[in-house]
Formats: structure tokens, sequence, C-alpha cells
């Protein structure tokens, strides 16, 4: 099982990026899939998540409305289109998978997720 990330960078406050998480070694389908952040000296923190069947979504409340998450199973790809970023945003993005034979579940929390990417730094200047 492998998951990598790309995309991150350094932008300007207001400005986009869109991290992409590569999926392989495994039936990517069957996976609930969540991205996290964490910042130094912060927590993990998850950011959004969406279920297999891409039917439910959710969303940390700091980033409703500027973030969005989706997947491709075909590709075995998820993804992360950040928009208005903010310095607060600024943090190290995972990406983690989890199997499930629920098409709905999916969750911000992190314990359940079994596999992690490496990481892709995000930083937003103000």
């Amino acid at each position: 099982v492998q998951l990598v990330e790309s995309g991150g960078g350094l932008v300007q406050s207001g400005g986009s990026l869109r991290l992409s998480c590569a999926a392989s070694g495994f039936t990517f389908e069957n996976y609930a899939t969540g991205w996290f952040r964490q910042a130094p000296g912060k927590e993990r923190e998850g950011v959004g998540c969406i279920s297999k069947r891409y039917n439910k979504k959710y969303y940390a409340d700091s980033v409703k409305g500027r973030f969005t998450i989706s997947r491709d199973n075909a590709k075995e790809m998820v993804y992360l289109q950040m928009d208005n970023l903010k310095p607060e945003d600024t943090a190290t993005y995972y990406c983690a998978l989890q199997i499930t034979t629920s098409p709905d579940w999916c969750s911000l929390l992190d314990r359940p997720y079994s596999y992690w990417g490496q990481g892709t730094q995000v930083t937003a200047a103000s």
C-alpha cells in the first residue's frame, strides 16, 4: 500500500492550490479517504473526507466554502482543492485511507485511518 501526496507549495493569501494523492497497492474503491493537516506545535486535524462511493463529504468548519475534496476511483486519486488560502492554513497536509464496508462512511478523526501518505507542505504567506 502506497500513498503519495503532491501539489503543495508557497502561495500568497487568497491564492489556490490543488493537492493530489495517488494510491496504489490495493483496491482503492473499497476505501474511504480523508485529508488531514498538522501545523508545527499543533495536533493533527481533519480537513475533509469523502466516502468510497462519493456520496458523503464532510469538512472542518474552518475550511467550509473554501476547500473541496474529490476522488476518482478509476484513477485511484484523491484531490483537495484549496481556494482563498489563509496563513492559518499553513501546515503539512496528509491523505489517509481506511477500508470500509459502508458506502457512506468517512471521518474527520484520524484514529480510524490505517494508511497515510508522507505529507506535502502548504504555506500561505500573509
